[in-house]
């Protein structure tokens, strides 16, 4: 779908809501696309999770303008290559152990990695 029909779509979409996820295919490979359209859903209120193959550490380091304004835009990040002989199905939001979610705000402020913690915003949101 060309870009442009996916930010009429996000721009006419109904505030119900509150948030948008870039995975498969590899966001970061096509970083200014996925950062025009996360730029779009974060003009609507909404929060912006990115699964990656990549690990933060690698992308954060990267000079690509494209995949700085992407994780500038992203809230929480799931990095980590997904390897199956360390296939978890209990972890909420990845399959693999060696996978983590990142609270990329959270981060951003304190300068160094802060997971996301994900029971406790779950009862936060009920």
């Amino acid at each position: 779908m060309p870009l442009s029909k996916l930010l009429r779509k996000i721009k006419t979409t109904r505030k119900k809501y509150h948030g948008i996820t870039f995975s498969g295919g590899e966001p970061f490979q096509q970083a200014d696309d996925v950062a025009k359209l996360a730029e779009a859903a974060k003009k609507r209120g909404w929060d912006v999770v990115v699964f990656t193959g990549y690990v933060y550490e690698d992308l954060a380091k990267t000079p690509d303008p494209g995949i700085q304004s992407l994780l500038s835009l992203t809230d929480i990040l799931v990095d980590g290559p997904y390897i199956h002989n360390q296939q978890d199905t209990s972890l909420p939001f990845r399959g693999s152990s060696n996978q983590r979610v990142i609270d990329l705000k959270a981060t951003r402020s304190n300068g160094q990695i802060i997971m996301y913690k994900i029971e406790q915003n779950r009862e936060e949101r009920m």
